[in-house]
């Protein structure tokens, strides 16, 4: 059975509180109740992690590497996908395949947002679906792996 780590970045335990216009009025624990149901039918085992940190993101993508806890990463960086050059080399610098996800459309915002430093380093990148972003990048890890 794989193992895939969920790791969301800054700002996102804040789910249904912050700007909910934008990403919806569904909490961090309710996302990851819809994930661990829908990971049940794939029979995928799935870890998950949230800081607000930068440096806590890059110990986390490169403890779970290093200990062979997780087969492939999915991660959702928040706002440092636009600005952390340091999330960006510690996905570089595993051999395991990493997907980002955005619930929002980052192309559908402000011009700040649609420059997405991490990305380049993901294998994948959905975004814009809510929380179905992570189910569409449950599917398609598991086929990679």
């Amino acid at each position: 059975m794989s193992t895939i780590g969920i790791i969301n970045g800054a700002n996102l335990n804040l789910l249904g509180q912050r700007e909910p216009h934008v990403y919806g009025y569904r909490t961090i624990d309710e996302l990851q109740q819809y994930l661990e149901e829908e990971a049940k039918r794939l029979d995928v085992n799935l870890l998950f992690f949230q800081s607000n940190i930068e440096g806590e993101l890059v110990n986390q993508i490169q403890q779970w590497w290093l200990n062979k806890k997780v087969d492939g990463i999915i991660i959702n960086p928040g706002g440092y996908a636009h600005t952390s050059l340091v999330i960006r080399d510690a996905i570089a610098s595993i051999d395991i395949p990493v997907f980002e996800v955005h619930l929002s459309n980052p192309f559908h915002r402000e011009a700040i947002r649609q420059q997405l430093i991490t990305a380049s380093a993901c294998k994948a990148v959905i975004s814009g679906l809510g929380f179905d972003s992570y189910i569409a990048a449950i599917y398609a890890m598991c086929k990679q792996l």
